[in-house]
């Protein structure tokens, strides 16, 4: 039997997943069936465009949950490391200038579940999480991105 994936993620993270579970599960599966049970009641479904967009969603929804039990079933939550504390690991925000001038910046390395660039959150996946896990406050870092190399210091990590 195949090992399932393992979806590294905080606790936080894990608890968002279960949320949108539920909603999904209790209401939006609700919502998609009245639809279609309206779409039905417009007669033709051969020509009913609203059937046929509700049928969609409803196997978006479908998919959804079945990937978000799968990410649950298999969460590995991400423990605080108090060990190393200024060693950026899964779960620490990160604070880095690129060098030689440029401006602060700050990410949270999670797993790939709860990645949310927008909210600061990157997912250990991403070439900047590969390229600093390890590294610790005062190391300088080459970090292959897709525009290019860059160089960065690391000045915080919580």
């Amino acid at each position: 039997m195949a090992v399932e994936k393992q979806y590294p993620m905080t606790k936080e993270g894990k608890e968002k997943l279960e949320q949108e579970l539920e909603y999904l599960k209790t209401v939006k599966r609700k919502e998609v069936v009245e639809r279609i049970k309206i779409a039905r009641s417009f007669g033709d479904l051969s020509e009913n465009s609203e059937y046929d967009a509700a049928k969609d969603e409803q196997a978006f929804v479908e998919s959804r949950i079945q990937t978000l039990e799968n990410m649950i079933r298999n969460a590995k939550i991400i423990e605080e490391d108090t060990e190393n504390p200024h060693v950026v690991t899964l779960g620490k925000s990160v604070t880095f200038i690129e060098l030689p001038d440029g401006e602060e910046e700050t990410y949270t390395i999670v797993g790939s579940a709860e990645a949310d660039p927008f909210e600061g959150k990157i997912s250990n996946d991403s070439p900047i999480a590969k390229s600093l896990l390890g590294k610790q406050v005062g190391d300088e870092v080459t970090v292959q991105t897709p525009g290019g190399e860059m160089l960065v210091k690391i000045v915080a990590v919580k």
